[in-house]
């Protein structure tokens, strides 16, 4: 009985350690170009713990490694959101945040979620799903805050699609252009944006 806490303890640090390798391959180059084998080497695991703790292989490992690197994004968000004065503020310090993590790595390390997620929307319902629920979270941060500032709801909700969109979009260019610009251009002007009237926004019916 002596021995059993030892195993346990040993089992999820090695789980931790496979998804948290995964998480880190999938943002750096991808889902198709990360092997089962290259995980297994950057975990410093045994292989055959693996299948012990993701039975269902690369697709169950993948989506778990989506789904805790969109609830680290989320805790990025929830802490900018939460210190800044206001939205306009924390969009500054959203997107320095991510364009200087996307230097410091040499320009491999874009958005933890958009490369998996466009390469497997048509192929893996259950990372397309995972991906999806990471989305959606952030939405609904960005959707609380914005309406937090005087928004309706309705609008809010809009604007943080539009907030997102601009912010993913900026981080793909600027990994292929490598260089900070794109961002630097979004975040001044969704901090300008945020900054005019609360209800400033076309809605789509």
């Amino acid at each position: 009985m002596a021995s059993q806490p030892r195993r346990t303890a040993v089992s999820v640090s090695a789980r931790d350690r496979f998804v948290d390798a995964t998480a880190e391959l999938l943002q750096r180059q991808g889902y198709a170009a990360t092997g089962l084998a290259e995980i297994t080497a950057a975990a410093g695991a045994p292989r055959g713990s693996l299948y012990f703790h993701f039975p269902q292989g690369k697709e169950q490992l993948g989506a778990e490694a989506l789904t805790r690197s969109g609830a680290r994004i989320a805790r990025t968000l929830d802490a900018a959101l939460e210190s800044a004065p206001d939205a306009a503020g924390a969009m500054r310090a959203i997107v320095g945040a991510l364009s200087a993590r996307l230097q410091a790595s040499g320009y491999e390390l874009g958005c933890p979620i958009a490369t998996a997620a466009l390469e497997q929307t048509a192929t893996s319902t259950r990372v397309r799903e995972a991906a999806q629920d990471s989305f959606a979270h952030w939405l609904e941060i960005l959707r609380v805050r914005l309406q937090a500032d005087g928004r309706e709801p309705a609008i809010a909700e809009e604007q943080a699609v539009f907030v997102l969109s601009a912010v993913e979009g900026a981080l793909l260019l600027a990994r292929t252009a490598r260089s900070t610009r794109p961002l630097r251009v979004v975040s001044q002007q969704l901090a300008a944006y945020l900054s005019g009237p609360p209800g400033h926004f076309t809605r789509i019916e």
